[in-house]
């Protein structure tokens, strides 16, 4: 375990759970094996900038979870749903003279790749597992199989359903609907519920479907079909993490149904009292103060926005809010959060420390406060911490060489040679060693009058002089 639980600004962790609308402290069930499932994509389109909300925010707890607890005892899934119908569909759309199967294949292959791609350009981690669903459609039947032996689901023309009346707690209450603080009629009035003929009850939903004509399908006890959404979660989650784990996360619009489902499906599967002990979820986004939608012209994907912005800036911009409040995504805001990353850049040093500074490590551990976080990032900057600064940004995910990179490829060329530049400079050099800072002026003026911006700043650890140049947009 990591000596940063010994910390003496470390007062542990606490996270905000959405099962008990409270924030509660963080106690592993077993510390030297904390465990956290976080829903990962549907692989069918680009990811929008939406999507890279979980991505970022459950990555800074990963890397908060390993750092507390060390590397080798934190295990992260992040799943694939490569089985959709969705995913039909659009395969069908962009592959329309390939066989069903061999569209789907590639759409889902080139649509998972895109999005590693993206959320590594963010800074992400890769998680320690990321299973894709149709590795475990054995794990869903099994599942299915359980749920119906128990009298929790039933199947009907070559569906299986989850009856959901049929949960209930000691005390005859429905169970139901802890997660999203519903009672049914509430949520059968807010739902958007499928009606039809073989359902017992309207909030019934569904495990199991029948495939028909050239639809991916697997052979089951209910027939050729194919898993429900929900049930692909918690096979993949108990599969990897057991039946019962620390943390689940996702986006707010995952609590009900789908991760109201998924306790429901686990729970009654397994026979026990929580699937997962601790559940956090991001809050929405907008963009420019509207919601994102593609009627509005507003709808942004992250591959869209790397084109012209780096993945830091796009990681800094989404963490200066609290995960857990809405977030209006602006160009301001960005442009923003490219002055922030170079100032602490620039003040950074090179020989970072191999570990955060206590009090971002303390920030973050008080419900992943990244503002707070942000706010001790600027306090390291003005004080001598530098090698702390440097060591808290590439904690946070953030990379000096990959926004010099950007940086440098949007620089406008000199109209100087570099070659003339750097001997003016080192005149310039010498005349200030001789205390003829008249000269020295004249030189500075020169390379400006060129387009040429020169900046001084001492060394912290040598205490010389240092100029840089840039060309002046």
């Amino acid at each position: 375990m990591s000596d940063a639980s010994t910390d003496t600004a470390f007062r542990g962790l606490r996270l905000h759970n959405t099962l008990t609308r409270a924030k509660e402290d963080f106690v592993p069930i077993d510390p030297a094996h904390v465990r956290m499932y976080v829903c990962g994509p549907t692989v069918y389109d680009f990811a929008h900038i939406g999507n890279a909300r979980p991505a970022i925010v459950f990555d800074v707890l990963f890397r908060l979870l390993r750092h507390l607890y060390g590397e080798e005892h934190v295990t992260y899934v992040r799943n694939i749903t490569d089985v959709d119908d969705k995913i039909i569909a659009r395969a069908a759309e962009d592959f329309p003279d390939l066989p069903r199967g061999e569209a789907i294949g590639r759409l889902t292959e080139t649509t998972e790749r895109q999005y590693l791609e993206d959320v590594t350009a963010l800074g992400c981690l890769p998680p320690t597992i990321q299973p894709r669903a149709t590795e475990h459609i054995g794990d869903m039947i099994a599942l299915i199989e359980a749920l119906v032996a128990r009298g929790h689901a039933y199947a009907a023309e070559g569906h299986v359903l989850f009856d959901v009346r049929s949960w209930k707690s000691h005390d005859g209450s429905l169970e139901y609907g802890k997660l999203s603080h519903r009672t049914l009629d509430e949520m059968v009035a807010g739902a958007r519920v499928e009606v039809a003929p073989y359902k017992r009850d309207p909030m019934d939903f569904v495990l199991w479907k029948p495939s028909h004509d050239d639809d991916p399908g697997w052979a089951s006890p209910w027939g050729l079909g194919r898993p429900g959404w929900h049930i692909e979660c918690s096979a993949m989650a108990g599969r990897h993490l057991g039946d019962t784990f620390d943390i689940h996360g996702g986006g707010l619009d995952l609590i009900f149904p789908h991760h109201e489902n998924e306790i429901a499906q686990s729970r009654c599967a397994h026979g026990t009292e929580t699937m997962a002990r601790y559940w956090l979820h991001n809050g929405f986004l907008q963009v420019e103060g509207e919601k994102m939608a593609k009627s509005t012209g507003n709808f942004v994907t992250i591959r869209e926005l790397l084109a012209d912005w780096p993945g830091d800036v796009l990681r800094l911009n989404m963490l200066r809010t609290h995960y857990r409040q809405p977030i209006d995504w602006t160009v301001a805001g960005l442009e923003e959060s490219t002055r922030t990353l170079a100032s602490w850049f620039d003040a950074a040093s090179d020989d970072a420390e191999p570990r955060p500074a206590a009090e971002i490590v303390e920030a973050l551990s008080d419900d992943l406060n990244t503002p707070k976080a942000i706010a001790e990032l600027h306090g390291l900057k003005g004080r001598a911490g530098h090698k702390a600064l440097a060591g808290s940004l590439a904690f946070l995910g953030f990379r000096r060489d990959s926004f010099a990179a950007w940086q440098e490829s949007r620089a406008p060329e000199p109209a100087v040679p570099v070659e003339e530049i750097e001997r003016l400079l080192d005149m310039r050099i010498d005349a200030r060693k001789a205390k003829n800072f008249a000269e020295a002026d004249r030189i500075r003026a020169e390379l400006e009058a060129k387009g040429i911006q020169l900046k001084d700043a001492r060394d912290p650890a040598t205490g010389e002089l240092v100029t840089t140049w840039e060309v002046k947009a």
